[in-house]
């Protein structure tokens, strides 16, 4: 009796001990689960119609499966759910009046919905940062005269500062702004010394220090990335074009030919772009079209792109569902609101 009384114990202690490992392996898997990437792109072709569908990534940039295949409409800015179960999206049939559908991240249930939901209807895009002068900084008539300001911005870890300096008599291209920035200073505060920004591997020209939508940080800081964004205005045919400045590394790196508007991820050492480039060549044809491509960069700044390589394609919105992160969903919508 004793024995058996032991022995039930005992299959119990074991079997108290399974649960808990088997808890602790699926809440490990969470954390670890790879993050997935929803993208509306429209592949640009040759002749007839082309159409946005959504396509399913890993991280990274593994094309999973295509999602949706109808070309009764275009399929515009996906939206993983809080929990990753369902992608809902709008499909526009015609000039402004559009439908709204779910489907799950494996391809099934897809279905048509009255309405769209609340949740969706209410979502922003997620926080990137922006060019000041793009919202009219550049517009204050009671800023001092170019050549008479001096703008310093810290990193929120007291590590460095941007000294922003503007000098008369500068010589950098006034067409295109290229060389601009060469008398501005990155200061290392725990040594002292200030790195001209113009001696800078990769650097090009820095007009504006970017900074997040609708707020004043302008750094991105998520180890082991430590990042400040500039911003060049190019020419009226090309446009502008913006740099990475890798703050531990002392370099600058080119985002884009053209426009990339940067979004964080919070807790991890990466960033997304919504990246633009003009005059990409359509396959089959002798004509251009000013493209735009989600993208991924890594702690390095090794970029990923989300779409066929060599392909002409607009990206009509994204969106990221990480397991066991918070935020767990990152939105990016064609708007921007």
């Amino acid at each position: 009796m004793i024995d058996n009384h032991l022995r039930f114990r005992q299959i119990g202690s074991m079997i108290r001990r399974f649960v808990i490992a088997l808890s602790l392996v699926l809440a490990a898997t969470t954390m670890n689960a790879a993050s997935e990437i929803v993208v509306a792109i429209r592949y640009l072709q040759a002749e007839g119609e082309s159409h946005a569908h959504l396509f399913l990534y890993k991280e990274d940039g593994t094309l999973l499966r295509q999602l949706t295949k109808e070309n009764s409409g275009q399929d515009l800015d996906p939206m993983f759910t809080p929990d990753g179960e369902t992608i809902v999206f709008a499909r526009e049939i015609a000039e402004n009046k559009f439908e709204y559908w779910s489907i799950d991240p494996k391809g099934g249930g897809l279905k048509r919905l009255e309405t769209q939901p609340e949740w969706y209807a209410n979502t922003k895009t997620t926080s990137y940062f922006v060019w000041p002068e793009m919202e009219g900084s550049g517009d204050n008539d009671s800023a001092p005269p170019f050549g008479q300001r001096t703008q310093r911005f810290r990193a929120p870890d007291g590590s460095v500062e941007m000294v922003l300096r503007e000098v008369k008599g500068d010589e950098a291209d006034q067409d295109n702004n290229l060389g601009h920035g060469k008398h501005y200073l990155l200061r290392d505060l725990k040594s002292g010394k200030d790195y001209e920004f113009e001696k800078l591997p990769g650097f090009e020209g820095a007009v504006e220090q970017l900074q997040l939508k609708g707020k004043d940080d302008r750094f991105l800081l998520e180890p082991p990335l430590r990042l400040a964004f500039f911003g060049v205005h190019l020419n009226s045919t090309d446009g502008d074009t913006d740099f990475a400045l890798d703050l531990t590394n002392r370099r600058f790196v080119r985002l884009s030919p053209n426009w990339a508007a940067p979004f964080p991820l919070p807790g991890e050492g990466a960033f997304l772009t919504m990246t633009y480039v003009r005059y990409v060549p359509i396959a089959g044809t002798k004509k251009t079209a000013n493209c735009s491509y989600l993208e991924s960069w890594d702690a390095n700044l090794k970029k990923i792109r989300f779409a066929r390589e060599g392909t002409a394609a607009i990206c009509y919105g994204a969106s990221m569902y990480r397991a066991g992160k918070t935020p767990a969903t990152i939105h990016i919508r064609r708007s921007g609101d």
